[in-house]
């Protein structure tokens, strides 16, 4: 049987955070897809259930499976693999602002965001933070 022991140290702690609204994250775009497109600025398109459905599938599916695992594990492996996702996603974003004219505050705002999101659980794993 998975025991899941709390956070026991600071490290722990910013990981287990960056699982938690990962998690929260996953939630929200599971239950409320429509609100997920409004935060996220996105608009579906009349007569296609599919853009609603990849928020529920796509997003809500990922964010879970890799917040939840996080949490029942608590592995390094498993830690790098939240906070690289996240870390990608803020480059992903950094390369939009850059390439794709979408330097907004909406955007940068996002970056500081993902970018907290990654540090924790990158900064535990490496053994930066105890």
């Amino acid at each position: 049987m998975i025991e899941i022991i709390p956070p026991q140290s600071l490290g722990e702690w910013l990981a287990w955070a960056s699982a938690l609204v990962t998690i929260l994250f996953g939630i929200i775009c599971f239950f409320l897809p429509r609100t997920t497109y409004k935060i996220l600025r996105l608009r579906t398109v009349e007569g296609v259930p599919e853009a609603v459905s990849e928020s529920r599938a796509t997003m809500a599916g990922f964010y879970l499976g890799v917040g939840i695992l996080a949490i029942m594990f608590a592995q390094p492996f498993i830690w790098m693999a939240l906070g690289a996702g996240w870390f990608f996603t803020a480059l992903g974003r950094l390369v939009s602002i850059v390439f794709d004219r979408g330097n907004t505050l909406f955007n940068w705002i996002s970056i500081l965001i993902e970018a907290a999101l990654a540090a924790g659980p990158l900064l535990y794993a490496f053994g930066y933070i105890a």
